[in-house]
């Protein structure tokens, strides 16, 4: 299997380039593209929530038990004093982040029901609704972002199998298989339930339309691949000397990104007085 820090920076590169064709079609603010891209960052580690004594597990723990414990408390807060207010707060904290994690890795075997694509689609519905009701975003964001870390799960699965296979020692490891697969099936009782959790999240998640009619969109589409290459040089520098020539010709005196005019052919600056004509008639 593949180690945490590569996890994190093949599923930061599949996010980050997700990020860059959405950016480039313009569908989502930028603000929310931040916590989109995020969720595809966490989807390329979730696999390994039930590695025990993991840091991905531990992490992704207290991440939740920050995030549930904070809900819970602006959620009673106006109905509780202050004395209350830190006891609800450290308790749901301690209890996530050390009760559920224990009973978590005591009900989980690594590569189980979690190294699964049932686990994957429950994993993006519970991001979808958690972006809907608890963020408070609008329903296509919600569903890109469950998008995200649908895509960023896969990768994580699809990578562990790729390092099941050793190259160079012409052999492939007993892992192989056990990462990348829709079910378990050494606990089908267990899948079973992950399969159930994945279709009862399904009727809680807001609208797919928008999201369905933004990505497949042609205008959208059609802008993204007029982008795809630029047509006036690399990074605005304008290699083409036709090209250059045109813009001259259009707007001589228009600035041409990435290059120079020639001294013989720059434009006399604006207000400067011209020499006169010389003149064979002497000066009375």
């Amino acid at each position: 299997m593949a180690n945490f820090p590569t996890h994190i920076v093949v599923g930061t590169i599949v996010a980050g380039s997700l990020a860059t064709l959405t950016l480039a079609a313009d569908v989502i603010a930028p603000e929310n593209l931040v916590a989109v891209t995020l969720a595809g960052s966490l989807g390329s580690v979730l696999p390994d929530i039930d590695l025990k004594d993991s840091r991905p597990s531990r992490a992704l723990f207290a991440g939740l038990a920050v995030f549930f414990s904070f809900a819970l408390l602006f959620h009673f807060a106006p109905h509780l004093s202050i004395a209350e207010m830190w006891i609800l707060w450290l308790g749901s904290l301690l209890f996530v982040r050390y009760g559920l994690h224990t009973t978590f890795h005591r009900l989980t075997n690594h590569r189980g029901v979690w190294h699964s694509w049932i686990a994957g689609l429950a994993s993006a519905f519970a991001t979808v609704i958690i972006f809907y009701y608890v963020f408070d975003r609008p329903d296509g964001v919600a569903w890109l972002a469950g998008g995200f870390l649908l895509i960023g799960f896969l990768t994580h699965l699809i990578l562990d199998e790729i390092y099941s296979v050793d190259v160079l020692g012409n052999y492939i490891k007993k892992s192989f298989g056990t990462a990348f697969k829709p079910y378990d099936k050494r606990n089908l009782p267990g899948s079973a339930l992950m399969a159930a959790a994945a279709v009862g999240l399904l009727f809680l998640t807001p609208s797919f339309s928008t999201f369905y009619d933004g990505i497949t969109s042609r205008p959208m589409w059609t802008a993204l691949n007029s982008r795809l290459l630029p047509t006036d040089g690399w990074f605005g520098v304008v290699m083409d000397r036709s090209l250059i020539a045109r813009r001259q010709s259009n707007d001589p005196g228009a600035p041409v990104t990435g290059s120079l005019p020639a001294a013989s052919t720059a434009a006399p600056a604006a207000g400067a007085a011209s020499e006169p004509p010389p003149s064979d008639v002497p000066a009375p």
